[in-house]
């Protein structure tokens, strides 16, 4: 009887569950906290793979919409008959046959402008360049009696020969004197008059930019000389030539400002009337 008093003793502890050894007691917690952690994130796992199953629910369906859609035109297409199919492709074969000729048509019209083109180019070519011919062939015929002239060693007398056959109107031959005057007596105060004649060569033969070269020449480097009032009166003129309205008045409008009392300057003031005439009709 004493022994079984012990055993007495127990059982109330055994029947609250108290008791327990301490270190299995722990261990045994770990584990359940383990799986309690383990079954929480099956869990998020879980959730989020229903999420994202119910994201592509939608796409899924409309990729089973665009098969099943795919399929009823095929069975569509299958149903039709091959008489409506041969029909179809005889329309296309006509259709790209109708386009060919048209681009057939186009390519000839194309060709047939441009093999006239080249003819038309190449007459225009062959008649430019017997235009130069001729001229290049006058120019060097002068050039050539130019040459054979006999040219006085005094500066005044060999300008004077230049002039001469200025007023002959045998220009190349006047280019050709006047240009070896310059070039051996560039800085004389004949030099005006030698470019003054220069400019006028050039002038008379419808070279007119050469022509204002020359004048410029006069205009700037000689403006007290006696040529000085008439470069600026032709050029004027050539300017008038190359269609710059413009420059022409300017240049009469500074003859009369800087050679009042010069023969130049009365035709000038005789043009500009002219001009402010015309220009008063204009705005009329």
């Amino acid at each position: 009887m004493a022994a079984s008093a012990p055993r007495l003793l127990l059982l109330p502890l055994l029947a609250t569950g108290c008791f327990y050894p301490s270190d299995r007691g722990r261990l045994l917690e770990q584990n359940v906290e383990r799986l309690r952690a383990e079954n929480e994130a099956l869990r998020k796992e879980l959730l989020e793979t229903r999420s994202l199953v119910d994201a592509q629910l939608p796409r899924l369906d409309e990729k089973v919409a665009q098969v099943n859609k795919a399929t009823e035109e095929l069975k569509k297409a299958s149903r039709q008959s091959g008489a409506d199919v041969a029909l179809d492709l005889q329309k296309t074969k006509e259709e790209v046959t109708a386009l060919n000729g048209r681009l057939e048509a186009v390519e000839f019209q194309g060709r047939a402008l441009e093999t006239s083109l080249k003819a038309v180019q190449s007459e225009q070519q062959r008649q430019l360049e017997a235009l130069k011919g001729d001229q290049a062939r006058a120019e060097a015929e002068a050039k050539r009696r130019a040459e054979e002239l006999s040219r006085p060693t005094d500066k005044r007398q060999l300008l004077q020969l230049a002039q001469d056959k200025l007023k002959a109107k045998e220009l190349p031959a006047a280019r050709q004197l006047l240009t070896e005057w310059l070039k051996k007596w560039p800085r004389d105060e004949l030099a005006a008059d030698a470019h003054q004649a220069l400019g006028v060569s050039y002038a008379e033969d419808g070279k007119c930019r050469e022509a204002l070269f020359e004048f410029s020449k006069v205009i700037q480097d000689h403006p007290r000389s006696a040529a000085a009032p008439d470069a600026l009166l032709r050029s004027s003129t050539c300017f008038t030539e190359v269609g710059m309205a413009d420059e022409s008045r300017l240049a009469l409008e500074e003859l009369v400002a800087s050679y009042p009392k010069s023969a130049a300057a009365s035709q000038a003031k005789v043009r500009l009337e002219a001009l402010n005439k015309k220009k008063g009709k204009g705005k009329k």
